[in-house]
């Protein structure tokens, strides 16, 4: 058996709860705290899961979110057998929840009667 150990990037999560839906509404709130960084890098911190992650960045994530480092970063353990590259469906619902729960429900229109 082996354990593999990884982080789960929560910053979409924590942006969501805190009413901040949009990328671009960090730029200004990461600038206030004097890290200056462009749209597009901002875009990658949100939407993928980053390899490295500046300290600042973090610090200055962390102070405009109102939260932790924990929040932001999930410590996730697989256990089991070596990885084959087929990911077990099962697994991935045991990690948390992900953005798919948090998109609103879809609007049905619908005609009055005639």
């Amino acid at each position: 058996m082996s354990r593999h150990v990884s982080m789960q990037w929560n910053l979409r999560q924590v942006m969501a709860d805190r009413g901040l839906f949009q990328t671009s509404e960090l730029v200004p709130l990461l600038a206030e705290r004097g890290v200056h960084v462009s749209r597009e890098h901002v875009y990658r911190l949100v939407t993928k899961t980053p390899q490295r992650v500046n300290i600042e960045i973090l610090a200055a994530l962390c102070d405009a979110l109102g939260c932790g480092p924990g929040d932001l970063l999930t410590p996730v353990v697989d256990t089991g057998l070596a990885k084959t590259g087929s990911d077990n469906p099962s697994s991935a619902t045991e990690r948390g929840p992900k953005l798919g729960s948090i998109r609103p429900v879809r609007a049905t229109v619908r005609r009055p009667h005639q």
